[in-house]
C-alpha cells in the first residue's frame, strides 16, 4: 500500500458516496457510505483516512492517524539518517606538476574517496601549454592509476576549453 502522501483526505473531508472500509489491522469491513464508514471510527475512537482514493470504490482504513503520522516522521528521519550525501571534491593539476606535489594530490584524493566522495580532477592548459593536450592525458591517467585502489574513473578525461577534467567515483567497498 502506498500510504505516502502527506496529503490525505480524512474523517469528514471524505466526501464519496460508496468507500471499501479496512481496519487498522488489516479486516475488511466491505463496501458502505462514508457516512457509516466514520460512525464506525468514531465509536473506535479512530479516524477514517482514505488511503487509496484511485481505487474503485476508495478504499479507507480506520486508524489513529496520529499516531500513523508519528511513527512515519519517525521512519523518514531514521531513512534520512543512514543515508550519506555524496560530495564531488576538486583537484587541481597543473601540465609540468613535480612528483612530490602529484603524491600530495594523489594522498588528499584518496583521502576524499575513502570517505565515500567523488573525486573531480582538473587541469587548467595556460599559454602554449595549449599545444601539448597529450601530456594532459599522460598525467590524467598516472594519477587515475595512482588512484584505482580507492576508486575507478567515472567519466575518463576529457578537454574542454582550455581544461582537462576528469571524474572518479569511490568504491562502493570502502564507503563507510
Amino acid at each position: 500500500m502506498n500510504i505516502s502522501n502527506k496529503e490525505m483526505q480524512i474523517n469528514e473531508e471524505i466526501r464519496d458516496k460508496e468507500i471499501r472500509v479496512i481496519t487498522d489491522d488489516g479486516e475488511q469491513l466491505g463496501i458502505m457510505s462514508s457516512k457509516d464508514a466514520l460512525k464506525i471510527a468514531e465509536q473506535r475512537n479512530l479516524d477514517l483516512v482514505k488511503i487509496a482514493p484511485q481505487a474503485v470504490p476508495p478504499v479507507c482504513k480506520i486508524m489513529d492517524y496520529g499516531k500513523y503520522r508519528f511513527e512515519q516522521s519517525k521512519r523518514e528521519k531514521e531513512a534520512k539518517k543512514n543515508q550519506h550525501v555524496v560530495d564531488v571534491k576538486e583537484i587541481r593539476l597543473s601540465l609540468n606538476i613535480d612528483k612530490h606535489d602529484f603524491d600530495t594530490k594523489v594522498n588528499h584524493a584518496k583521502k576524499f574517496l575513502k570517505a565515500g566522495n567523488k573525486v573531480k580532477v582538473s587541469i587548467r592548459f595556460r599559454g602554449r601549454e595549449m599545444a601539448h593536450p597529450q601530456n594532459g592525458l599522460v598525467t590524467m591517467s598516472n594519477f587515475a592509476e595512482a588512484c584505482e585502489e580507492f576508486g575507478v574513473v567515472e567519466k575518463p578525461a576529457k578537454l574542454e576549453g582550455r581544461s582537462m577534467q576528469m571524474f572518479i567515483a569511490a568504491k562502493t567497498a570502502n564507503v563507510k
